[in-house]
């Protein structure tokens, strides 16, 4: 086991590709001689050099669609668009072009692209770059959606990522870079959710940045003698909805803790998906904490106050038990 930080471990994996199979490459804004906007890719340049890792134009549609060219010509190209709301402008490459083109070729054709972005707030980017849309990507076909939550996923899940024939989209919460863990060598799952803490009374499902905050809401419940599970969603398409279930079915209770606005959100998928497998199974309506329906707001107090926290995902599991 070697304990990095979550920034080291994707620094890791990309090293770790690159080194292994030549047909890898990186490409995206400031990721050559700046050494990325979240330092993600710093050394890379000096150690690869500039045709396999590519400084891009500032223009996502035109790199992240050079990225899906790279990759139907037999490249595994990794494109990383700085932060989440600037992948907007490449939505037709990625929507469009890549996440269809296996289907619309009959199978003839594949795109084995990875697209690695920074999502989520906390950092008082306000509401250009506080964006947390991975819900809008999770409901597309023909896409995978990863938002590894611990170092140890950050480390691993690229590999598997870039053995896949199809796209994946990476998410990187910007609150995560700092953290530190355990890493072992290897590649991850990409198919399953991960229980994170075991429980009885209660099941807390969540992903990407939200897991810190959900895991530390489960230590207050247990302080309170609730006893509450802890599931890491990790890949958001395609759900993996037999480990949600079956630990609501275990625990009879379910909050969904979604950095996402509440409208339209994964966690209204996730809610649905349980009301329809598992009503029978339930003690109380399964509830929701999302971000409150504004743009983020930039002054830390408000932007505290927008964001899903720890006390928040405390009351509304308290509240499944009719305690105020």
């Amino acid at each position: 086991m070697t304990r990095m930080s979550y920034r080291e471990a994707m620094r890791e994996a990309i090293r770790a590709a690159m080194r292994e199979d030549a047909r890898v490459f990186l490409m995206g804004e400031d990721v050559g001689r700046y050494g990325g906007t979240y330092a993600v890719s710093k050394g890379l340049l000096e150690e690869f050099g500039p045709e396999r890792v590519r400084d891009a134009p500032l223009s996502e549609l035109g790199f992240v669609g050079a990225g899906v060219g790279a990759a139907l010509g037999g490249m595994r190209p990794i494109v990383e668009v700085m932060t989440v709301n600037f992948s907007l402008l490449a939505l037709d490459q990625i929507v469009n072009s890549a996440a269809t083109l296996r289907h619309m070729s009959g199978g003839q054709f594949s795109v084995p692209l990875v697209v690695r972005m920074a999502t989520g707030a906390g950092r008082q980017l306000a509401a250009q770059h506080s964006h947390s849309l991975e819900g809008w990507y999770a409901h597309v076909p023909g896409l995978t959606v990863l938002a590894p939550a611990t170092v140890a996923d950050a480390r691993g899940m690229l590999a598997a990522a870039l053995a896949d024939p199809d796209p994946v989209i990476v998410f990187e919460h910007v609150q995560l870079y700092n953290t530190e863990g355990d890493v072992a060598e290897g590649p991850v799952d990409i198919r399953r959710a991960a229980v994170r803490r075991a429980g009885t009374q209660v099941s807390l499902v969540t992903y990407g940045g939200s897991l810190p905050k959900t895991l530390e809401a489960a230590a207050m419940l247990a302080r309170e003698g609730i006893d509450a599970e802890v599931v890491d969603l990790r890949v958001l398409r395609p759900l993996d909805l037999p480990t949600v279930l079956a630990s609501v079915r275990k625990t009879r209770r379910a909050v969904v803790v979604d950095e996402a606005w509440k409208t339209g959100s994964l966690a209204a998928e996730i809610v649905a998906r349980i009301a329809e497998e598992a009503f029978y199974d339930l003690d109380a309506a399964p509830a929701r904490v999302c971000s409150e329906e504004v743009p983020i707001p930039y002054p830390k107090h408000l932007e505290d106050a927008a964001l899903p926290q720890a006390e928040k995902i405390v009351a509304a599991a308290r509240a499944l038990f009719g305690k105020p």
